[in-house]
């Protein structure tokens, strides 16, 4: 028997000494989420401040120059030594594509994409950043995405930041697991009622649901709605999670459905527009409680809480007279629109429910002093809920329910019409419904909306194509992606320079146009009654989306001309009319 076959296994070479380093992201639940291109991938944004945001949030990092170096390309090479990245998941005999990408300077330029195959058993894997052909167009980390083979798998990933030589990182943090049974989390939780409200409409929700009959549940909001953070984002949102537990402690052999209608990076302003589409669904749904969460991306309403309003009024002037359930959500930087649009659930006696106020103050303390859960833990990302945070937001709904099913609510103050039969033309608005009546227009609604509004397309122009490449969203209990407002109409790239015309008659009228990150796409003038009211830009944003903005809003109705063409020297360029709001 040769020497070698009686040895035993060499001894390992000393380790290589770690460099300092801080936590990007820790325990990230990623998912493989199916793409419409056939492929499976999680998507981590890092630009807008979030790269930054994370240092500070999960890896405890306050020195401003470290901060700053975040921001570019040139500061992440000076900084960054190499990115250790681990997965773990029950399929560890796989592996999965981590990518970092940087974002450019100006659209279009050549960036850097930075690819490695990463284990999935939890071992870590260091990308060397010295090694990268770093390319001139960089402008800042863009994102970090996850691909996989195939779809479904759910794992968990540390992203490490390793230093250069002359960067210290600060002590990173560790959390202790959440204990949702304590009275501590029970206190929380009750924290998070903001207001009663007027209980008879929730009461019947809750009645109906023990009497045996179908319950429909529905909820429009933002990203926090559509589920962003939640991982899989179709079962572990809070309104997914919420939904199951009503249905398992209150539903009584009817059947409980679940109408989930978020749209990321959108406010009020479009929620009001895509209403009786993706709520009612055109008049197939009929929900008994629809939960309004748009606290956190209202921000960007230009009419300051008149469309939100405009909303609310929508979904209660409905003939089956649901409940109304205002949800609060909350940022990391804890703060949401709550004091701006808190008025609107006092004007109606509306349930409010705020998770600001049950996590923020208690984000402060040390767990000795009484702190339930650590930012980091709550939120995903600086924007998002985690799986836990996500749990949260349910338990504080269902926490409403629970106190008005206990008969704890209390009667409604006398001479109160906020019930079931409550007179909306009787209640002066708080801050302004002057949208309530708002309908969505597109290319399918303009036969059902043309009598009403005298609608006539004089000319699609070189509008004429459709536009298939949209922001898309998962549904319901789906996880696949639904494009919002495939209905358009799109002037292509390199197509005919002609306008679109329109006239109608109507007193307000909104544009929804899309947004885009690609250099393709180009700008376009808005003209009303030959007025250029708007200059739609769809590089604003940034990233494929969709834009709500008021072209006009008069007290009285009258014939309107509008017309939309490309602005000079984008004629060969990409733009796509989403639809109109009008009323």
């Amino acid at each position: 028997m040769s020497d070698n076959m009686n040895r035993g296994p060499v001894a390992p070479k000393d380790p290589t000494k770690k460099r300092d380093f801080f936590y990007i992201m820790k325990d990230k639940e990623i998912f493989g989420a199916p793409q419409p291109d056939g492929s499976f991938v999680h998507f981590l944004y890092m630009d807008f401040g979030r790269v930054t945001d994370a240092a500070k949030l999960t890896g405890n990092v306050t020195d401003e120059e470290m901060i700053q170096n975040l921001t570019t390309r040139k500061g992440i090479q000076k900084m960054i030594h190499s990115i250790g990245v681990s997965v773990s998941a029950k399929e560890a005999d796989k592996s999965v594509k981590f990518v970092a990408e940087m974002y450019p300077n100006v659209p279009g330029e050549e960036v850097t994409i930075i690819e490695a195959d990463v284990p999935m058993d939890g071992m870590e894997m260091e990308i060397d950043l010295s090694k990268v052909d770093w390319k001139d167009g960089d402008k800042e980390l863009g994102q970090f995405r996850f691909v996989f083979d195939t779809e479904g798998i759910q794992a968990t990933t540390d992203v490490r930041f390793y230093l250069n030589d002359g960067f210290v990182a600060p002590k990173q943090p560790e959390d202790k697991a959440v204990d949702f049974g304590s009275t501590a989390y029970k206190t929380m939780i009750e924290k998070s009622l903001m207001q009663l409200g007027n209980t008879e409409r929730l009461s019947k929700v809750i009645d109906k649901a023990k009497k045996g009959e179908n319950v429909t549940l529905g909820f429009i909001g933002g990203s926090i709605t559509q589920g962003a953070g939640a991982i899989p984002i179709n079962e572990k949102c809070y309104a997914k999670v919420f939904y199951e537990d009503f249905a398992k402690r209150y539903m009584n052999g009817g059947e409980c459905i679940f109408v989930k209608a978020g749209v990321g990076g959108t406010p009020s302003e479009l929620g009001m527009i895509r209403f009786e589409r993706d709520v009612l669904r055109d008049g197939a749904a009929k929900p008994d409680l629809i939960v309004i969460e748009f606290a956190v991306n209202d921000e960007g309403d230009e009419t300051k809480g008149v469309c939100y309003e405009s909303l609310v009024r929508k979904a209660l002037a409905l003939p089956w007279k649901p409940a109304v359930v205002l949800l609060f959500a909350v940022f990391s930087n804890d703060w949401n629109l709550q004091d701006r649009l808190a008025p609107v659930g006092r004007n109606y006696g509306l349930p409010m429910v705020s998770v600001l106020d049950a996590v923020s103050p208690q984000f402060p303390l040390l767990p000795a002093e009484g702190r339930v859960i650590s930012k980091n833990q709550y939120f995903y990302d600086v924007y998002h809920p985690s799986n836990l945070g996500h749990q949260i937001m349910a338990d504080c709904l269902s926490h409403l329910v629970d106190k008005v099913n206990d008969k704890c609510a209390g009667a409604a103050p006398e001479g109160d019409d906020f019930g079931i039969d409550m007179d909306l033309n009787k209640i002066r608005p708080a801050i302004g419904a002057d949208f309530e009546s708002i309908e969505l227009l597109d290319r399918k609604e303009l036969e059902a909306l043309k009598d009403k509004y005298d609608i006539v397309i004089d000319d699609e122009g070189s509008f004429n194509c459709k536009d298939t490449d949209l922001q898309a969203v998962e549904m319901d209990k789906d996880i696949k992606m639904i494009p919002e407002f495939p209905n358009n109409w799109c002037h292509p790239e390199n197509g005919e320079d002609a306008a679109f015309k329109m006239s109608l008659t109507c007193k307000k009228l909104l544009l929804v146009f899309k947004d885009s990150a690609y250099a393709s796409h180009g700008v376009a003038e808005v003209f009303v009654d030959d007025k250029l009211i708007l200059e739609a830009d769809p590089h604003i944003n940034g990233w494929t989306h969709c834009n709500a903005v008021v072209l006009l809003n008069e007290e009285k109705s009258a014939r309107r001309e509008v017309r939309i063409s490309m602005k000079e020297g984008h004629e060969d360029k990409k733009f796509t009319i989403l639809g109109f709001g009008v009323a």
